[in-house]
């Protein structure tokens, strides 16, 4: 699948048979490069714990006038399906996101939707006996969260799709988690697509360039200067009438 999305909720508490999802943020993906940015808040009929509340600051009041799971269930499942669904901690989030398909009365299974890659059991792979949180592969791979106070679906989402890049193709720091949610909304848009394009730049292939022929030449008669000095050649094949 060349389609990637990276995904986080925020919910109401831990208990998906009683506790709702209310935020759900997506970064899509197309051969590594970010191609777009999705995020739902939604009313969730119940007030937060008090411990959730204070994890991701999400209020009752602020959430009132948000659309409901059933109503964004459409969007969510086209952008989901046939993708591969990148999670940290995959069955927290599939659990609640399950549990709301069938609360809405879809037939739909996240893992039926698309290919789900869990990030924490690939970190413990990667780095074991080494803590696999967000937190903790953010720091070890050079990706800046210290703007990240609360937590936030769209946000840790952006800081997963960093980590995920640096684990799996050395990419990492690309500029993606940067000063978000702060300030205005015409400031959040440029700063969204500063680090889109920063991205983009990143991951673009890297350009070849080859050796003209006098650069060449130069190259012959260095390393013949060489064999002649010390009587050794440098590498095979690229000693004095040897093909190169």
């Amino acid at each position: 699948m060349s389609r990637q999305i990276v995904l986080d909720t925020e919910t109401t508490g831990l208990d998906a048979r009683d506790h709702r999802i209310i935020e759900i943020g997506c970064i899509e993906m197309r051969g590594r490069r970010v191609v777009g940015e999705h995020r739902w808040y939604l009313n969730p009929d119940r007030d937060s714990d008090p411990g959730a509340l204070e994890v991701h600051g999400l209020t009752t009041a602020f959430l009132a006038d948000k659309p409901r799971f059933p109503q964004i269930v459409d969007a969510l499942v086209a952008l989901l399906d046939d993708a591969e669904i990148i999670i940290h901690n995959a069955p927290f989030d599939i659990g609640f996101l399950d549990a709301e398909f069938l609360r809405a009365g879809r037939t739909e299974r996240v893992a039926q939707l698309g290919r789900v890659t869990d990030t924490v059991p690939m970190a413990k792979k990667l780095h074991p006996g080494q803590r696999a949180s967000l937190d903790a592969l953010c720091k070890r791979y050079g990706v800046d969260n210290s703007h990240r106070e609360l937590h936030g679906a769209l946000l840790d989402a952006r800081l997963l799709a960093e980590v995920y890049l640096a684990m799996t193709g050395g990419q990492g720091a690309l500029g993606l988690a940067g000063d978000f949610d702060a300030g205005d909304d015409a400031g959040k848009v440029q700063r969204n697509n500063r680090a889109a394009l920063a991205i983009a730049a990143i991951s673009a292939p890297l350009k070849v360039i080859l050796p003209t022929a006098a650069e060449l030449a130069d190259h012959q008669q260095r390393i013949a200067a060489i064999f002649k000095k010390s009587g050794k050649s440098l590498w095979p094949g690229e000693g004095p009438g040897e093909a190169s």
